[in-house]
């Protein structure tokens, strides 16, 4: 697996932080980018949808778990949620709850990404120590 960003990089940072803002209406698309950028390292594939398209209040994002599961997500306004069970699948009569952070959506998920950003937590925080002492 390529690890596209460094976990201690990624590992406090907000999608927030990096969103467009047109108005009071964040640009999804741009959005959806920095929520594949802050955890890409603990998942073995995630990029933005370039088959679904995107608006400026949807985007779309497909992730695969560490443990092989694929799914399309859905990002709004009112947060991220399972749309479909592969890639750019999008399943009408799917009813999944939303999760205000892409962490509580992967955390639920995948014990694989628990686990990866738990390590990159603990690496970071020895680091810290280290550089302390």
């Amino acid at each position: 697996m390529e690890i596209d960003c460094q976990p201690e990089e990624s590992v406090v940072s907000s999608f927030d932080e990096d969103c467009a803002v047109l108005g009071h209406v964040k640009d999804m698309s741009l959005e959806a980018e920095a929520v594949v950028n802050d955890v890409r390292f603990a998942v073995d594939e995630m990029h933005v949808s370039q088959s679904l398209s995107s608006a400026s209040d949807v985007a779309y994002i497909n992730v695969e778990t560490r443990e092989g599961n694929r799914y399309c997500l859905e990002l709004t306004e009112s947060g991220l949620r399972v749309v479909g069970y592969a890639f750019n699948q999008v399943d009408e009569e799917l009813d999944t709850q939303y999760h205000e952070t892409v962490y509580s959506l992967l955390d639920k998920l995948s014990p694989g990404y628990r686990e990866a950003f738990g390590n990159a937590l603990l690496q970071r925080l020895e680091r810290l120590k280290q550089s302390g002492q």
